[in-house]
Protein backbone atom coordinates (compact mmCIF):
# COMPACT_ATOMS: atom_id res chain seq x y z
CA UNK A 1 0.00 0.00 0.00
CA UNK A 2 1.31 3.56 -1.07
CA UNK A 3 1.50 5.91 1.66
CA UNK A 4 -1.16 8.71 0.38
CA UNK A 5 0.09 12.43 -1.08
CA UNK A 6 -1.80 14.19 1.92
CA UNK A 7 -1.78 11.71 5.03
CA UNK A 8 -1.67 11.71 8.24
CA UNK A 9 1.78 11.08 8.72
CA UNK A 10 3.07 13.52 6.08
CA UNK A 11 4.77 16.95 7.37
CA UNK A 12 3.37 19.87 7.49
CA UNK A 13 4.42 23.46 7.72
CA UNK A 14 3.39 26.48 8.82
CA UNK A 15 5.37 30.11 8.78
CA UNK A 16 8.27 28.95 11.03
CA UNK A 17 6.69 25.46 12.57
CA UNK A 18 7.68 22.54 10.91
CA UNK A 19 5.81 19.42 11.65
CA UNK A 20 6.58 15.73 11.31
CA UNK A 21 2.99 14.59 10.88
CA UNK A 22 -0.22 15.96 11.57
CA UNK A 23 -0.98 14.44 14.68
CA UNK A 24 -1.86 16.90 17.65
CA UNK A 25 -1.90 15.64 21.36
CA UNK A 26 -5.03 17.79 22.41
CA UNK A 27 -4.70 20.18 25.53
CA UNK A 28 -5.75 18.41 28.74
CA UNK A 29 -5.89 19.46 32.08
CA UNK A 30 -3.82 17.07 34.28
CA UNK A 31 -4.98 18.78 37.50
CA UNK A 32 -1.27 17.79 39.08
CA UNK A 33 0.16 21.23 40.79
CA UNK A 34 0.00 19.42 43.77
CA UNK A 35 1.86 22.34 44.89
CA UNK A 36 -0.47 24.56 43.74
CA UNK A 37 2.22 27.32 42.93
CA UNK A 38 1.09 26.95 38.88
CA UNK A 39 4.48 24.95 38.15
CA UNK A 40 4.95 22.26 36.26
CA UNK A 41 6.70 19.01 38.18
CA UNK A 42 7.63 15.36 37.37
CA UNK A 43 4.19 14.54 36.41
CA UNK A 44 4.22 16.93 33.66
CA UNK A 45 7.49 16.05 32.27
CA UNK A 46 6.66 12.11 32.21
CA UNK A 47 3.45 12.55 30.85
CA UNK A 48 4.45 14.91 27.78
CA UNK A 49 7.73 13.72 26.74
CA UNK A 50 6.50 10.25 26.74
CA UNK A 51 4.19 11.22 24.07
CA UNK A 52 7.48 12.94 22.16
CA UNK A 53 9.07 9.81 22.37
CA UNK A 54 5.89 7.95 20.83
CA UNK A 55 5.57 10.25 18.09
CA UNK A 56 3.21 12.72 18.03
CA UNK A 57 4.01 16.04 16.12
CA UNK A 58 2.74 18.70 18.10
CA UNK A 59 1.94 18.58 21.91
CA UNK A 60 -0.16 21.29 23.15
CA UNK A 61 0.55 22.05 26.64
CA UNK A 62 -2.77 22.34 28.81
CA UNK A 63 -4.32 25.13 29.60
CA UNK A 64 -2.05 27.09 31.55
CA UNK A 65 -3.62 30.40 33.43
CA UNK A 66 -2.94 33.96 33.48
CA UNK A 67 -3.64 34.53 36.85
CA UNK A 68 -4.51 32.54 39.79
CA UNK A 69 -7.77 33.29 40.37
CA UNK A 70 -7.91 31.99 36.78
CA UNK A 71 -7.28 28.57 36.94
CA UNK A 72 -9.93 26.05 37.14
CA UNK A 73 -8.53 24.50 40.13
CA UNK A 74 -5.36 25.39 42.24
CA UNK A 75 -4.06 22.11 41.01
CA UNK A 76 -3.76 24.30 37.47
CA UNK A 77 -0.75 24.89 34.91
CA UNK A 78 -0.29 28.81 35.46
CA UNK A 79 2.16 31.78 33.84
CA UNK A 80 1.20 34.42 36.19
CA UNK A 81 5.28 35.20 36.96
CA UNK A 82 8.34 35.23 35.70
CA UNK A 83 9.27 32.61 38.04
CA UNK A 84 7.57 30.42 35.98
CA UNK A 85 9.74 30.58 33.00
CA UNK A 86 12.81 28.26 33.97
CA UNK A 87 10.51 25.41 34.63
CA UNK A 88 8.38 25.21 31.12
CA UNK A 89 11.76 25.73 29.72
CA UNK A 90 12.96 22.74 31.00
CA UNK A 91 9.79 20.92 29.83
CA UNK A 92 10.15 22.23 26.58
CA UNK A 93 13.53 21.45 25.99
CA UNK A 94 12.64 17.79 27.15
CA UNK A 95 9.55 17.52 24.39
CA UNK A 96 12.24 18.91 21.82
CA UNK A 97 14.94 16.87 22.41
CA UNK A 98 12.42 13.53 21.40
CA UNK A 99 11.69 15.14 17.76
CA UNK A 100 7.88 16.75 19.04
CA UNK A 101 7.10 20.67 18.48
CA UNK A 102 5.39 22.44 21.67
CA UNK A 103 2.29 24.31 22.19
CA UNK A 104 0.86 25.87 25.07
CA UNK A 105 -2.92 26.82 25.76
CA UNK A 106 -2.78 30.19 27.42
CA UNK A 107 -6.25 30.66 29.49
CA UNK A 108 -8.20 32.08 32.24
CA UNK A 109 -11.59 29.93 33.54
CA UNK A 110 -13.57 33.36 34.07
CA UNK A 111 -16.76 32.23 35.90
CA UNK A 112 -15.25 28.77 35.66
CA UNK A 113 -12.92 28.83 38.18
CA UNK A 114 -14.19 26.78 40.89
CA UNK A 115 -11.69 27.56 43.42
CA UNK A 116 -11.27 31.83 43.55
CA UNK A 117 -13.14 33.09 46.44
CA UNK A 118 -14.63 35.39 43.63
CA UNK A 119 -14.84 34.15 39.90
CA UNK A 120 -14.21 37.42 37.40
CA UNK A 121 -16.48 37.23 33.91
CA UNK A 122 -18.13 39.86 31.37
CA UNK A 123 -21.12 39.98 33.39
CA UNK A 124 -22.64 38.52 36.73
CA UNK A 125 -24.10 35.31 35.43
CA UNK A 126 -23.16 32.20 37.34
CA UNK A 127 -22.89 29.06 35.58
CA UNK A 128 -25.65 26.92 35.42
CA UNK A 129 -24.66 24.30 38.26
CA UNK A 130 -24.41 24.21 42.20
CA UNK A 131 -20.44 23.43 42.09
CA UNK A 132 -19.89 26.85 40.61
CA UNK A 133 -19.79 29.98 42.60
CA UNK A 134 -21.31 33.58 41.58
CA UNK A 135 -18.74 35.59 39.39
CA UNK A 136 -18.01 39.63 39.66
CA UNK A 137 -18.42 41.33 36.28
CA UNK A 138 -15.42 42.58 35.04
CA UNK A 139 -14.87 46.71 34.93
CA UNK A 140 -14.28 47.97 31.90
CA UNK A 141 -10.58 49.20 33.31
CA UNK A 142 -9.95 45.17 34.33
CA UNK A 143 -10.82 44.17 30.94
CA UNK A 144 -7.87 46.05 29.43
CA UNK A 145 -5.25 44.41 32.34
CA UNK A 146 -6.82 41.30 32.03
CA UNK A 147 -5.82 41.67 27.94
CA UNK A 148 -2.23 42.13 29.07
CA UNK A 149 -2.09 39.47 31.52
CA UNK A 150 -2.61 37.27 28.30
CA UNK A 151 0.42 39.17 26.47
CA UNK A 152 2.66 38.35 29.66
CA UNK A 153 1.52 34.74 29.81
CA UNK A 154 2.42 34.32 26.45
CA UNK A 155 5.85 36.33 26.25
CA UNK A 156 7.01 33.88 29.16
CA UNK A 157 5.83 30.91 26.77
CA UNK A 158 8.08 32.35 24.01
CA UNK A 159 11.06 32.84 26.54
CA UNK A 160 10.64 29.40 27.48
CA UNK A 161 10.53 28.46 24.30
CA UNK A 162 7.59 27.07 22.34
CA UNK A 163 6.62 26.57 18.49
CA UNK A 164 3.82 27.90 18.80
CA UNK A 165 1.03 29.14 21.35
CA UNK A 166 -3.27 28.38 21.42
CA UNK A 167 -5.61 30.79 22.82
CA UNK A 168 -8.35 29.10 24.82
CA UNK A 169 -11.85 30.43 23.10
CA UNK A 170 -13.72 27.41 24.25
CA UNK A 171 -15.15 25.16 26.45
CA UNK A 172 -17.04 28.26 28.32
CA UNK A 173 -13.75 29.67 29.40
CA UNK A 174 -12.95 33.28 29.69
CA UNK A 175 -12.62 34.09 26.20
CA UNK A 176 -15.60 32.23 25.19
CA UNK A 177 -17.71 33.86 27.89
CA UNK A 178 -16.70 37.33 26.01
CA UNK A 179 -17.91 36.35 22.70
CA UNK A 180 -21.31 34.61 23.22
CA UNK A 181 -24.45 36.36 23.79
CA UNK A 182 -25.26 33.72 26.84
CA UNK A 183 -22.92 35.00 28.97
CA UNK A 184 -21.92 38.62 27.99
CA UNK A 185 -24.59 40.96 28.45
CA UNK A 186 -21.97 44.04 28.72
CA UNK A 187 -22.83 47.37 28.08
CA UNK A 188 -19.36 48.98 27.21
CA UNK A 189 -17.49 48.45 24.30
CA UNK A 190 -16.90 44.65 25.11
CA UNK A 191 -20.24 43.61 25.03
CA UNK A 192 -21.23 45.41 21.98
CA UNK A 193 -18.88 44.28 19.89
CA UNK A 194 -18.79 40.16 21.13
CA UNK A 195 -15.52 39.73 19.09
CA UNK A 196 -13.25 42.70 20.76
CA UNK A 197 -12.07 41.31 23.77
CA UNK A 198 -10.45 38.29 21.53
CA UNK A 199 -9.74 40.35 19.30
CA UNK A 200 -7.61 42.51 21.82
CA UNK A 201 -6.00 39.65 23.26
CA UNK A 202 -4.91 37.87 19.97
CA UNK A 203 -3.74 41.44 19.06
CA UNK A 204 -1.87 41.88 22.50
CA UNK A 205 -0.42 38.29 22.45
CA UNK A 206 1.07 38.58 18.54
CA UNK A 207 3.17 41.77 19.74
CA UNK A 208 5.20 39.51 22.04
CA UNK A 209 5.52 36.22 19.56
CA UNK A 210 8.23 36.15 16.45
CA UNK A 211 6.58 36.58 13.40
CA UNK A 212 7.07 33.50 12.06
CA UNK A 213 5.47 31.76 15.27
CA UNK A 214 1.80 31.10 14.26
CA UNK A 215 -0.30 31.72 16.56
CA UNK A 216 -3.49 29.06 17.24
CA UNK A 217 -7.16 30.01 18.94
CA UNK A 218 -9.44 27.42 20.02
CA UNK A 219 -13.20 28.14 19.13
CA UNK A 220 -16.41 26.16 20.12
CA UNK A 221 -18.06 25.93 16.61
CA UNK A 222 -21.56 25.83 18.51
CA UNK A 223 -23.21 26.33 22.04
CA UNK A 224 -25.70 23.59 23.50
CA UNK A 225 -26.96 25.49 25.87
CA UNK A 226 -31.23 26.62 25.04
CA UNK A 227 -30.05 30.07 23.24
CA UNK A 228 -26.73 29.67 22.60
CA UNK A 229 -24.98 30.22 19.38
CA UNK A 230 -24.69 28.46 15.81
CA UNK A 231 -21.60 27.32 13.66
CA UNK A 232 -22.40 30.60 11.79
CA UNK A 233 -21.64 33.18 14.65
CA UNK A 234 -18.49 31.14 15.31
CA UNK A 235 -17.43 31.58 11.33
CA UNK A 236 -17.96 35.62 11.97
CA UNK A 237 -16.06 35.45 15.24
CA UNK A 238 -12.96 33.40 13.46
CA UNK A 239 -13.03 35.68 10.26
CA UNK A 240 -12.64 38.87 13.55
CA UNK A 241 -9.59 36.35 15.10
CA UNK A 242 -8.04 35.46 11.81
CA UNK A 243 -7.81 39.12 10.48
CA UNK A 244 -6.35 40.13 14.22
CA UNK A 245 -3.18 37.69 13.90
CA UNK A 246 -4.83 34.11 14.56
CA UNK A 247 -3.15 31.39 11.74
CA UNK A 248 -5.05 28.30 12.65
CA UNK A 249 -8.46 27.43 14.47
CA UNK A 250 -8.76 24.70 16.65
CA UNK A 251 -12.38 23.53 16.35
CA UNK A 252 -14.50 22.19 19.39
CA UNK A 253 -17.74 22.43 20.32
CA UNK A 254 -20.19 23.36 23.42
CA UNK A 255 -18.82 23.81 27.39
CA UNK A 256 -20.81 26.94 28.32
CA UNK A 257 -23.31 25.15 29.72
CA UNK A 258 -25.71 21.97 30.47
CA UNK A 259 -27.05 20.75 26.87
CA UNK A 260 -30.55 21.74 25.95
CA UNK A 261 -32.82 20.76 22.89
CA UNK A 262 -29.09 20.72 20.91
CA UNK A 263 -27.06 17.50 21.99
CA UNK A 264 -23.64 16.75 21.56
CA UNK A 265 -23.06 13.98 18.63
CA UNK A 266 -20.57 12.55 21.32
CA UNK A 267 -19.67 9.84 18.54
CA UNK A 268 -16.42 9.25 16.37
CA UNK A 269 -16.03 12.37 14.36
CA UNK A 270 -18.96 14.57 15.60
CA UNK A 271 -17.22 17.89 15.31
CA UNK A 272 -15.22 17.11 11.82
CA UNK A 273 -18.08 19.57 9.36
CA UNK A 274 -17.40 22.02 11.85
CA UNK A 275 -13.90 21.94 10.61
CA UNK A 276 -14.84 22.10 7.50
CA UNK A 277 -16.96 24.84 7.13
CA UNK A 278 -14.63 27.04 9.37
CA UNK A 279 -11.78 25.46 7.09
CA UNK A 280 -14.08 26.24 3.89
CA UNK A 281 -15.35 29.64 4.92
CA UNK A 282 -12.34 31.21 5.60
CA UNK A 283 -9.77 29.60 3.93
CA UNK A 284 -7.57 28.99 7.31
CA UNK A 285 -6.28 25.62 8.46
CA UNK A 286 -7.72 24.23 10.59
CA UNK A 287 -7.47 21.68 13.89
CA UNK A 288 -9.70 18.45 14.08
CA UNK A 289 -11.10 16.87 17.20
CA UNK A 290 -13.42 15.11 18.58
CA UNK A 291 -12.90 11.23 19.04
CA UNK A 292 -10.87 11.03 16.44
CA UNK A 293 -8.65 7.89 18.08
CA UNK A 294 -9.33 5.42 15.31
CA UNK A 295 -6.36 5.63 13.06
CA UNK A 296 -8.43 4.84 9.55
CA UNK A 297 -10.55 7.98 10.84
CA UNK A 298 -8.18 10.03 11.68
CA UNK A 299 -6.55 9.61 8.09
CA UNK A 300 -10.11 10.19 6.77
CA UNK A 301 -10.12 13.51 8.26
CA UNK A 302 -6.58 14.52 6.80
CA UNK A 303 -7.21 12.52 3.56
CA UNK A 304 -10.53 14.20 3.17
CA UNK A 305 -9.49 17.64 3.37
CA UNK A 306 -11.76 18.57 6.33
CA UNK A 307 -8.79 19.49 8.36
CA UNK A 308 -5.28 20.34 8.47
CA UNK A 309 -4.31 18.63 11.26
CA UNK A 310 -5.92 15.91 13.48
CA UNK A 311 -5.98 16.43 17.91
CA UNK A 312 -6.55 13.14 19.88
CA UNK A 313 -7.19 13.30 23.41
CA UNK A 314 -8.28 10.27 25.19
CA UNK A 315 -6.83 8.22 23.03
CA UNK A 316 -3.55 10.05 24.01
CA UNK A 317 -4.37 9.34 27.51
CA UNK A 318 -4.64 6.23 26.94
CA UNK A 319 -1.84 5.04 25.07
CA UNK A 320 1.42 7.33 25.39
CA UNK A 321 2.60 5.83 21.70
CA UNK A 322 -0.87 6.04 19.97
CA UNK A 323 1.10 8.03 16.50
CA UNK A 324 3.51 5.14 16.18
CA UNK A 325 0.76 2.24 16.36
CA UNK A 326 -1.08 4.50 14.20
CA UNK A 327 1.35 4.76 11.64
CA UNK A 328 1.61 0.52 12.21
CA UNK A 329 -2.08 0.36 11.54
CA UNK A 330 -2.07 2.21 8.56
CA UNK A 331 0.36 0.22 7.02
CA UNK A 332 2.55 1.86 4.45
CA UNK A 333 2.96 4.56 6.89
CA UNK A 334 6.68 4.92 8.68
CA UNK A 335 6.28 5.11 12.34
CA UNK A 336 8.82 7.07 14.35
CA UNK A 337 9.99 4.53 16.56
CA UNK A 338 12.99 5.48 18.64
CA UNK A 339 16.41 3.60 17.88
CA UNK A 340 16.06 1.97 21.31
CA UNK A 341 12.62 0.65 20.65
CA UNK A 342 12.67 -0.58 17.36
CA UNK A 343 13.76 -4.10 17.55
CA UNK A 344 9.91 -3.94 19.00
CA UNK A 345 8.56 -3.44 15.98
Amino acid sequence: MSVLKTSLFTPYTLKDLELKNRVVMAPMCQYSVTAKDGIPNDWHHVHYLSRAIGGTGLIIIEMTDVEPDGRITDYDLGLWSDEHVPAYKKLVDGIHAHGAKVGIQIAHAGRKAEDAAEPVAPSAIAYPDANYKQPRALTTEEVRGMVQKFADAARRAVQAGVDTIELHGAHGYLIHQFHSPVTNKRDDEYGKDLSRFGVEVIQAVRKEMPAGMPLIFRISAVEYVDGGYDVDHAIELSRAYQAAGVDVIHVSSGGEGPAGARKPGNYPGYQVPFARQIREALNIPVIAVGILDDPALAQSVIGNEDADLVAVGRGLLRDPYWAIHAAVALRGEKPSVPEQYQRGY
